[in-house]
Order: structure tokens, then sequence, then C-alpha cells
């Protein structure tokens, strides 16, 4: 059949309009930043051609790769998603995308997402496979590191909420807060921020927490918690608020994490080591006082012989019927009744010592403490020809302490200074305690004149059942140290060796109650 010269015409015109049409499409195929390939419907997926963004995505020159099995470049945890339909994998109006690891000419995996399309001839059988693939690995790490970021705050040991900055209503709570603070049976949430503390501490502390965080981005603190009922045996706390900004306006917060942790096992395990060390200070407060046993009933027994004495000169002289006026029956009703002062406040003092007392503190004199103590070593002192001396600080510091456990060491201190004298014949033996205050801190100092310590002994000194005496349990140094640690302070010996050791323990005035032991 033959054409008129006008539908030759328009053949024409149709054939360059499709080849026009056809190098619009080269145009686009080559210039695209996604790699566009064509590939056997086998399972090998043999490259049958591709676009020259192969090169940028996967190091390979068209040419190189063009009769290679697209199959052998898989990952080979990913090479089967298609056929199991991994989660990686979705279906949609013909069209398969799939996300997955594919080999570079290097040697390493870019994550790549193809879209793909089977071609079929009219009867149905495939022809060939179109597809069209893009690099997103960038958005697959990010996307693997927000996953991984999400199981550490979800597994994490720290509540972690998140809170609405408009009405403070939580919006997610991990594991750990949901397990402290509870939440619906569904799972939901229904708590606001300001349930979770009393009306003080919400409008003084928690208020200026969140503005402080909404002006410099974070806020740090303690503040306590008030769990909802069935929960309040625990006990918690906020450590942390951080004000996320919105990226677009960087003056409006997006959202709160509010960051706090459950602390009632260590509460519990402070209490109990609270508890042991009590009892460590009492078992040496009452070694003490037995070691001290001889020199206490020396004490005792002077005034109550005193008394005696008083009483017998009396009757004797109402006996031998010698006139006792009412004076003087009233004087010496007057010295017995002084001697039996002193005799109870002997038997006071010691029971004060030795009584098992819970942590108070209390604000009180050092040097009066330092004299305190003198006084219940006295006679022992008397009965080793030791002589006291003081020096010290004539600002009379008031230091915040438990004042019991803080003399119980100064008396441990004195006492191994008198002892230090038992072996040594000198007849000048003098033990002197001072004290002196300095920027914040109290440091006292007991003193003797004896042998000293050697370099050796002098690194033992502090460990547990260490000791040079032949009757020593080597526990008072130990014991010490632990008390003046545990009030944020420390303990040290000096000495050269020959002429005498000096024993310091340094603490600070004042002390926040959180640094209590």
């Amino acid at each position: 059949m033959s054409l008129t010269a006008a539908q030759h015409n328009q053949l024409l015109a149709e054939l360059d309009e499709a080849r026009r049409e056809a190098e619009r499409y080269r145009l686009l195929v080559e210039q695209s930043t996604d790699m566009i390939s064509r590939h056997t419907p086998t399972s090998e997926w043999t490259y049958v051609d591709v676009s020259p963004a192969v090169e940028r995505l996967l190091g390979y020159k068209a040419s190189q790769i063009i009769g290679t099995p697209g199959y052998d470049l898989f990952h080979p945890d990913d090479a089967d998603n298609l056929v199991k339909r991994a989660e990686s994998v979705s279906y949609r109006g013909g069209l398969y995308t799939n996300v997955y690891r594919y080999r570079h000419r290097d040697g390493h995996y870019v994550w790549l997402e193809t879209t793909s399309r089977t071609i079929r001839d009219d009867s149905g059988e495939p022809m060939e496979i179109i597809c069209v693939s893009r690099d997103v690995t960038q958005r697959e790490q990010a996307q693997r590191a927000t996953r991984r970021l999400a199981r550490v705050v979800e597994s994490s040991s720290d509540m972690i909420m998140f809170c609405a900055p408009d009405n403070l209503q939580l919006t997610y709570l991990n594991e750990a807060a949901s397990s402290t603070l509870g939440s619906g049976p569904d799972g939901t949430i229904a708590l606001n921020l300001r349930e979770l503390f009393d009306e003080t501490t919400y409008s003084t502390l928690l208020l200026a927490g969140l503005e402080h965080a909404a002006q410099h981005g974070c806020w740090y603190g303690s503040i306590a918690l008030q769990l909802p009922a069935g929960k309040d045996s625990r006990i918690a706390e906020v450590r942390e608020i951080i004000a996320h900004r919105n990226h677009v306006d960087n003056r409006r917060v997006e959202y709160y994490s509010i960051i706090g942790r459950d602390i009632t096992h260590k509460r519990k395990a402070e209490d109990a080591a609270r508890r042991q060390q009590l009892e460590l200070a009492h078992m040496s407060r009452l070694l003490s006082v037995g070691e001290m046993a001889t020199g206490l009933a020396h004490e005792i027994n002077q005034p109550l012989a005193a008394i005696l004495n008083y009483c017998r000169g009396t009757l004797r002289r109402s006996e031998d019927g010698g006139e006792l006026s009412l004076d003087q029956a009233l004087q010496a009703m007057q010295l017995i009744a002084g001697q039996a002062k002193r005799a109870a406040e002997i038997i006071k003092r010691i029971r004060s010592y030795v009584k098992r007392t819970e942590y108070q503190r209390v604000a009180f004199s050092i040097n009066d403490s330092c004299q305190d103590v003198t006084g219940f070593l006295r006679q022992e002192a008397r009965d080793n020809q030791i002589e006291f001396r003081f020096d010290l600080d004539p600002t009379d510091p008031q230091l915040t302490a438990d004042r019991i456990q803080i003399e119980q060491v100064l008396l441990n201190l004195v006492r191994n200074a008198i002892e230090a004298y038992s072996d040594c014949e000198q007849a000048w033996r003098t033990v002197t305690i001072g004290s002196r205050c300095d920027q914040g801190h109290i440091e006292v100092a007991i003193t003797d004149c004896a042998r000293g310590v050697s370099a050796e002994a002098l690194g033992q000194l502090f460990d547990a059942f260490f000791t040079s005496k032949p009757s020593g349990l080597g526990m008072g140094l130990a014991i010490s140290r632990t008390i003046i640690e545990s009030h944020g302070g420390q303990l040290w010996a000096q000495s050269d060796g020959h002429s005498g050791t000096v024993f310091r323990f340094r603490l600070p005035l004042g002390q926040h109650p959180d640094q209590w032991p």
C-alpha cells in the first residue's frame, strides 16, 4: 500500500518525535542520580543494561557490570529478602520496594533502596525486570542509630520521661519510669508532671528547673518525687531536665526530657551500711571502756571513798559524844552530795559513751569535746605520769557532726598517745591536743613525744586488725578513719620513727544533709 505525500510526511514527523522522545528519556536516565537498570527475569538477575549512575553508587562502569549476576552482589543476610518477604520489602500496585545491602566494587557494602517491576509479554511471561535504585546508606545509618538510641533509652536503669511544655503531660515513659511510676492497664500514660511533686516542691524547685532548662538547654540537680499511691514505698528523684527546641523556631521548646532515678535500693544499701557502721562504732566504744576499766574504777572509787569518809567522820563524832551542830551536819551533807554528784557525772559520762545511738547531727564546740575526752581519760593519764597540754583555736570553732562519734575518734587517738609511752623510760611525758580552723575546715592534732612509729608500721596503722599492742585488737584506728571519712574528712598519721607521733584529722565545719552518711 502506497502512502500519499501527506501520510509520508506525517509518518516522518511521528518518527522524528519518537526519536526526540527517546533522546529525552535517554538523557533523563543518564543524568539521573538514581541507578536505572534492566535485568534478566531469572533468579540470577543478570544485568542487561544500566545507567551511568552505577559508577557513583557501586564503583563499576556500565560496561564492567553488564552481564554480571546481580544476585551475587547482595549481602548474604539480605539475598533472600524478596523470597522471604522480609520487613524491608513492600509491595504496591505491581511495584516491589526492597531495602538491602549491596557490595561496592571496593568490597564494602552500601545500603540501596530499589523499586522494581517485572515486564511481561502479551502471554504474561516475564521478559525483563526494570529497577530504580538509590543510595540510602546515610538514612539507614541514621535510622539504625536512632533505633540503637531508643533501645538504650528503653533499657536504661534511669527513669526517662518526655513531657509536653504547655500542659506538662507525660507523653513517654521508658521501662524504668513505667515500673516506678506505673501506667494504665493498656500501657497508656495518664500522668501529669505536676502530680509527681508536692505543691511546694512543684511551685519552687520544679518550675525553676524547667525555666532554667528552657533558657540554658538543661538543668542538673536533685528534686524528690512524690510517687503515686501504691508506689509510695519507693524513693525516686529528678536529676536532670533537658529542653528540646523546635528546629525552625529555636526559641520554642518542643518537649522536655525528664531524667530521674529510683534510689530505693541505694537508700536501703546506705541504711544497711550505716547500721553496720553504727554497730562497729558501738563495739569500738565498748572495747575502749573495757580497756579503761581499771582507770574508770579508780576514778569512781575516789568520790565513793570520800562519801564513806564523810559519813564515818560524822558518825564517829556523834558516837563519841561530841556535839554535832545543825550547821556541821548540813556541811557534811553538802560535801557528801558534792561527791555523789561527781560519781553520778562519771557514771553518766560512761553510759552516754557506751550507749547505742543513731546519728545525731548537731553543732558543737570541738574545743569542748577535746576537754571532755581528756577529762574522761584523766585517771589513766595520771597512772602513766602523763600531762595533757592544749593548743586550741581561740575562736572556738563550731563543728556540725555526730558529736558522740567524733569524741570516740578523739578518745581512740588520745588513748593511743598515752599508750605510746608504755615502753618509754622518759620522765617528761606530754600529750598535746590542738585545734585549728582554716578555710572552712577544722583540723585536730594529737601529739605525743614517745618513740614514734616506724615507716613500715606507719603504712599499716589504719589497716583492720593491725596492732603493735600485746593485747590490742587493731580496730580502733580503722574504725576511727571510717568515722572521719563518713563525715567527709581525712585522718592520717605522721612520725619520724624516733621522737614522737602526730595523728591529725580534718573535717568540714558544716555539711549539707545529703553529704551525711
